[in-house]
């Protein structure tokens, strides 16, 4: 039964970040944005790309310079335990966090500000000394940028069925295979690569290892442009590329469980971010609706539009509460514990799939509402609407996260 006493307002420590960093947008962030536009290297959102499709180097270096203002302002982490130098901030807190932070910054630059795919992520508490002192210091201080190497060409949500292999070789591993459809590739300094070192052991039979960009035989491969087409996401290939025992993250065989860590981050962070997003899409189409003039009137008066914006507002405050409570349960399962409580796999997939969906619906009728302006390329509305669709798939598809959900209710009935 879902408890009756879980408290999901925001506390005095968001109230203090989301304070600070709406002080670190306007006297930081945009900036750094007027002086994009002034260059002419596209967006954030919509960056121009160069002769290999990747991100324009100027958007790129935009987002570092943010990246790294943030974590010495201390808004880098705040989801990190403070073992790593995080804020330790709660999935509730980081909820509230992550909708204001969205909600701000619509598609700009100030997204940098809080750590994604390439920064530091939960599962990172599993590292070693060595591991904690070489790359998540730095990656923590913004000073380099990760990448999350899992999905294969040929395995994507089947994780077991990946190829890339870790032999052991003396004291340390030598690594062998294809990553692609990796955010950062192009621009990582190190991967967390995930590997079979035992095949046949099923979930026991893979392991996951940093890796670093500069080391022989690791190489990136060919870009993988995306509905997003933002020149970030590709290919990585590692050729007997040898690391030593310490850059092991977890115990050999631990390496689904630890992947799993990483994943359900992602997918619980759908929350936050969609709320976050919603908020934005409802607010510009009111505007707009108010606005836009049809036979002398503002199409808002027409009951078709009117429907839209109710139905948008719906879904939007459905999502919401959905992930509120989600969060808070979370809270008391342990989000990210090693092994993690089959509730907790049913409530992560559930908060998951109800945004996802959610989340495609406001942006389609978003688009649908602005009309031909929402069909332009770059508009906030085109560029979300992508955004929904693809967030559909990545962390797990839909219809994978219904599968979770089902299994466990059947499990536990």
């Amino acid at each position: 039964m879902t408890p009756t006493h879980l408290d999901v307002s925001a506390g005095d420590r968001v109230l203090d970040y989301t304070r600070r960093f709406q002080r670190f947008h306007e006297d930081v962030v945009v900036p750094l944005e007027v002086e994009l536009a002034r260059q002419k290297v596209g967006t954030p959102w919509q960056p121009a790309l160069d002769d290999a499709g990747r991100m324009h180097p100027q958007v790129w270096q935009a987002r570092r310079e943010v990246q790294r203002r943030a974590a010495a302002a201390g808004l880098y982490a705040p989801h990190i335990p403070v073992s790593l130098g995080g804020g330790g901030f709660s999935r509730m807190e980081m909820m509230h966090v992550e909708e204001f932070v969205y909600h701000t910054s619509g598609l700009g630059l100030g997204l940098a500000a809080l750590a994604w795919t390439e920064g530091p992520a939960p599962h990172l508490v599993h590292a070693g000394a060595a591991v904690r002192r070489d790359f998540v210091e730095p990656l923590m201080s913004g000073e380099i940028t990760a990448a999350f190497a899992n999905t294969e060409p040929d395995a994507g949500s089947d994780v077991l069925g990946m190829r890339t292999r870790a032999e052991r070789r003396g004291s340390g591993w030598v690594l062998s295979g294809r990553k692609a459809w990796i955010t950062n590739a192009p621009y990582c300094d190190a991967a967390q690569v995930v590997a079979v070192t035992e095949p046949g052991a099923g979930t026991r039979s893979l392991t996951m290892f940093l890796v670093e960009a500069d080391r022989p035989g690791f190489r990136r491969g060919p870009d993988n442009r995306t509905i997003l087409d933002d020149g970030m996401t590709g290919e990585l290939i590692l050729e007997n590329v040898q690391v030593p025992d310490e850059n092991r993250i977890g115990e050999v065989g631990q390496g689904f469980a630890i992947a799993m860590t990483f994943i359900n981050w992602r997918r619980v962070c759908r929350g936050g971010m969609c709320a976050g997003w919603n908020r934005l899409l409802v607010e510009r189409a009111v505007r707009y609706a108010k606005a836009r003039q049809y036979g002398g009137e503002p199409i808002a008066a027409l009951q078709s539009v009117r429907h839209q914006l109710a139905d948008m507002e719906a879904d939007r405050y459905s999502a919401r509460a959905t992930s509120l409570m989600a969060q808070a349960e979370l809270d008391e399962l342990g989000p990210f514990a090693v092994p993690l409580a089959p509730a907790a796999r049913r409530l992560i997939s559930v908060l998951k799939v109800v945004n996802d969906e959610a989340f495609f619906r406001i942006a389609d009728r978003a688009v649908q509402i602005h009309g031909a302006a929402g069909l332009r390329l770059g508009s906030v509305e085109e560029k979300l609407f992508r955004l929904a669709r693809n967030l559909r798939i990545p962390a797990g598809t839909v219809e994978i996260q219904r599968n979770a959900i089902a299994r466990e209710l059947v499990a536990g009935a």
